[in-house]
């Protein structure tokens, strides 16, 4: 007889009492769930916390006393702990996500019908993602920084118009995503990226990578071309396939709503509109994420003659997308996360070498 399946302990932390009830007795009837108990500010959820030892937590962001942002920030260093972040403000989720959040989902703008129905389902599935995701320590607010790995510089006969890095992620890739391109130099070949997140929020994310790294960032836009010094981000909702002229390559955008491996956009579906296009001239990076949406791309992209990467487990908060493509072949070379940026960098001028 097959022993019972492990129930994911959860704790719910939001100062809305109608909202902690109703999230408590809809989560509740998925049987692999179990709520622990629930808390009513950030100083509540600590302690029971500490107490209870849920395997996961669903955090509102808007509290009083001590928002969801600043609680993470102290949480995170002292009990990595699985965190769901509940919010409504694009602004608010990227700040958590930054703090140490796993995941987050946008909170329902109705508390009843089908928009409730769909929130709970979504974050029933996140919360079961969230109890297989290994979290990052973070420095407490106030330590010394960690020193930065040694940079690769970047040889001026890389800076090659016919190379292309294509880069996808999932859950957890907002940060890691975030560690790669903060470290490749102003004048690195045009980049790709596809993280999976709505509408509203890839375009946000942007915005505050542009703010940080070297090389500037966008959301793309229908045939906005694929340049050095530049990195796409795929808006949510929109498949981003790239496409190349006698100019260079370009990206074009398909209609909203079109689905692969349940996502739009698809790691997948740029990375195979790359393989044939770019061939060798391509480098693949596929990072953190739950399932395998980008694994056949990969593999598509090294068949073409495409150097690839994958993001080691030991550095994942979910290693899913990346062991998905490192079983099939599709993974050329497995790195930890902050060496991944270098081992791109060296690709690059390996191949303006050899070229």
């Amino acid at each position: 007889m097959t022993p019972p399946q492990k129930k994911i302990r959860v704790l719910i932390v939001d100062d809305s009492l109608l909202f902690r009830q109703t999230l408590a007795s809809r989560l509740a009837t998925d049987p692999a769930i179990e709520i622990v108990g629930t808390a009513v500010d950030s100083f509540d959820a600590m302690q029971k916390i500490k107490a209870l030892r849920p395997d996961a937590v669903t955090l509102d962001v808007e509290m009083p006393k001590m928002n969801g942002i600043e609680f993470l920030k102290r949480l995170i260093p002292i009990h990595p702990i699985p965190v769901i972040v509940v919010s409504s403000l694009p602004l608010n989720v990227l700040d958590a996500l930054e703090a140490g959040a796993v995941d987050f989902v946008e909170k329902p703008k109705v508390q009843g019908g089908e928009d409730l129905q769909r929130f709970v389902r979504d974050l029933a599935g996140k919360l079961k993602i969230a109890a297989l995701a290994h979290v990052r320590m973070r420095p407490a607010p106030g330590a010394p920084p960690v020193p930065a790995p040694r940079k690769v510089s970047l040889l001026n006969s890389a800076r090659n118009v016919s190379s292309l890095i294509a880069i996808g992620a999932s859950t957890g890739g907002t940060d890691a995503i975030l560690e790669v391109v903060k470290n490749l130099p102003a004048t690195t070949p045009g980049v790709v990226v596809v993280q999976h997140m709505p509408p509203v929020f890839t375009r946000m994310y942007a915005d505050r990578l542009d703010k940080i790294c070297p090389m500037k960032v966008k959301e793309a836009e229908d045939m906005d071309r694929v340049q050095r010094g530049q990195i796409l981000i795929a808006p949510g909702g929109f498949q981003l396939r790239v496409a190349k002229d006698v100019n260079g390559y370009y990206v074009r955008l398909s209609e909203q709503g079109v689905k692969l491996n349940g996502h739009c956009p698809s790691v997948t579906v740029m990375f195979d509109s790359v393989a044939p296009i770019a061939g060798k001239n391509a480098i693949g990076v596929i990072l953190t994420g739950m399932g395998a949406d980008g694994a056949q791309g990969l593999l598509n992209m090294r068949q073409a003659g495409a150097y690839t990467i994958g993001q080691d487990k030991d550095s994942c908060v979910v290693y899913g997308m990346p062991q998905a493509a490192y079983n099939m072949g599709a993974v050329a070379k497995q790195a930890p996360l902050d060496k991944i940026a270098g081992e791109i960098i060296s690709r690059l001028n390996a191949g303006s070498l050899n070229g």
